[in-house]
């Protein structure tokens, strides 16, 4: 059994989709971001970087004590290895898949994140809307930029590293599949060849499971006030905020 330290984000789909892939057996835990869950000692056990995903295998690959890990790149491709799915074993393969995978933890997650914080979230938090030109120019040219990338690459491959299916596209479509509604609606008339992944790919059972896990949470409706926790939490975190947490972890661990 695995256990799934999760909140439904792309991020979070990442590790879902990958079980109901493999056919494996999970619980989930919600950690719920927006109220500071991923600050509790418990879960930063889990997860120093007070981020999820994160799991606990209690059968882990090559057996032992149960086997903690985050980072949802890692988590895939743990999984993959344990399994033996979605992830080559020949060399070559493997890097073509490896390569892609750390394409999208490094590039596509991380400036549609900050494209959509700079284009819908960071209008609510200044005063002066000229301050977040530069920033929202700058991460949604990057992500067009990288819609390039990838419809370059499914112009001529039926998945982002060949044709076999693997964790670089489970990887990326969590992300991929809301560029119309981080971006614009219209995005997708550029990208023929990426838009006709997103639709393969969102069409798999498996991957219609796991990003349905605990979708409720994802639409509940949220007062003034529990929005503005829950950006306080999201957006303005420093070192000094979540020493405090990381102490009382390190001291419950003793």
């Amino acid at each position: 059994m695995i256990d799934v330290y999760y909140w439904p984000t792309p991020n979070g789909w990442k590790v879902t989709i990958m079980l109901e892939e493999c056919g494996l057996d999970y619980t989930v835990h919600a950690v719920d971001i927006g109220s500071g869950d991923q600050f509790k000692a418990e879960f930063l056990r889990i997860c120093p970087n007070n981020r999820m995903p994160a799991i606990i295998d209690h059968a882990p690959l090559g057996g032992g004590k149960p086997l903690a890990l985050f980072e949802s790149g890692a988590i895939l491709e743990y999984l993959a290895d344990k399994t033996g799915k979605f992830l080559p074993t020949e060399p070559a393969a493997r890097y073509e898949v490896l390569q892609w995978a750390y394409w999208q933890m490094a590039n596509l997650g991380p400036m549609m994140g900050n494209a959509n914080h700079f284009k819908n979230y960071a209008k609510n938090l200044v005063d002066d809307a000229a301050q977040l030109q530069y920033g929202t120019k700058r991460f949604v040219g990057e992500v067009d930029r990288l819609c390039g990338v990838m419809d370059a690459q499914l112009s001529v491959n039926q998945y982002l590293a060949g044709a076999t299916y693997s964790i670089a596209d489970m990887l990326a479509w969590p992300w991929a599949m809301l560029l119309d509604k981080l971006i614009d609606e219209a995005i997708w008339g550029n990208y023929p060849h990426l838009k006709r992944w997103v639709d393969e790919v969102g069409a798999r059972p498996a991957v219609q499971k796991g990003r349905n896990v605990h979708r409720e949470l994802s639409e509940r409706q949220l007062t003034p006030e529990q929005e503005k926790v829950r950006r306080e939490l999201l957006f303005n975190q420093t070192n000094e905020k979540v020493r405090a947490a990381r102490e009382q972890a390190a001291q419950s661990r003793g």
